[in-house]
């Protein structure tokens, strides 16, 4: 099983103290309300979680504009995270670019690291990672198993990718592009890819699907079997040693209202 950080040890501690393996089929806001919490919607602007700490009853306000249930979950699981593990310290609005960190130093300078600790916290809440590898381990890679896996876990499909590459289940390498610029991207360990340095602040690639959602406006493309589109290596990574161009395969979950495209890229 792949080894977890402090922030999710805290959230299999919490599942294991109250005698719980998941609550994927519980109401999560009668879960917050048996830790001390009240959750609120309301009109919250362009700000998606708020946590509110109290002496008796603390509150987790979320955005009554976000419609998916998942990424609700996912809100809400990330403000227990703070409720968990940072009552009494000073914490940011969250919003989209807070639930979408991945760890790096610009991105943890930027929020601090409660926003990474608090996102690493509810994904192993909603997803527990023992659970979560028996469910993906031995099935082929592609759009249908994480599709898969996000109904089994009632959770969004970005959600999943992210522990997917976590797991290191498999070879994939994944890259966020927001506003037209790629911001961040990971891979896991027997990923054997490289990127060129500085790609962070570019485009993304003029013959990547990820371009294709760009020039779209984020709006969705591909459907069914056509979401795993074939690329080459070349068109987001560099040749190493004696490699090959060999075929890779792309796939995009793109989030129209944030300018948003999430990029997974793997080899069969």
């Amino acid at each position: 099983m792949a080894v977890l950080s402090a922030a999710q040890l805290q959230a299999k501690n919490l599942l294991d103290s109250i005698g719980l393996d998941e609550i994927t089929n519980m109401d999560i806001k009668l879960f917050a309300s048996g830790l001390g919490a009240v959750v609120i919607e309301e009109d919250m602007g362009k700000c998606e979680g708020r946590f509110t700490p109290g002496a008796k009853t603390s509150i987790i306000k979320i955005n009554s504009s976000i419609k998916s249930m998942a990424r609700k979950r996912f809100v809400i699981a990330h403000e227990i995270g703070h409720l968990i593990m940072h009552k009494g310290q000073k914490l940011p609005d969250d919003n989209f670019y807070n639930f979408n960190l991945i760890e790096g130093i610009e991105e943890f300078l930027k929020f601090g690291p409660q926003e990474v600790e608090a996102n690493e916290f509810a994904g192993e809440l909603l997803i527990p990672t023992h659970l979560f590898e028996m469910e993906a381990r031995g099935k082929k890679f592609g759009p249908q198993l994480i599709k898969d896996l996000a109904t089994r876990f009632q959770t969004s499909l970005t959600a999943v990718v992210h522990k997917y590459v976590k797991s290191e289940i498999s070879p994939v390498c994944i890259m966020q592009v927001t506003n037209g610029k790629l911001r961040y991207w990971k891979k896991t360990s027997t990923m054997k890819v490289w990127l060129e340095p500085g790609i962070t602040k570019l485009p993304p690639p003029s013959d990547s699907v990820a371009m294709e959602y760009v020039r779209n406006r984020y709006g969705y493309i591909y459907f069914l079997e056509e979401k795993a589109q074939k690329i080459k290596r070349t068109t987001w990574f560099g040749l190493i040693g004696d490699q090959q161009d060999t075929d890779f395969f792309e796939y995009c979950i793109p989030t129209k209202q944030h300018n948003s495209v999430l990029s997974v890229v793997w080899e069969e």
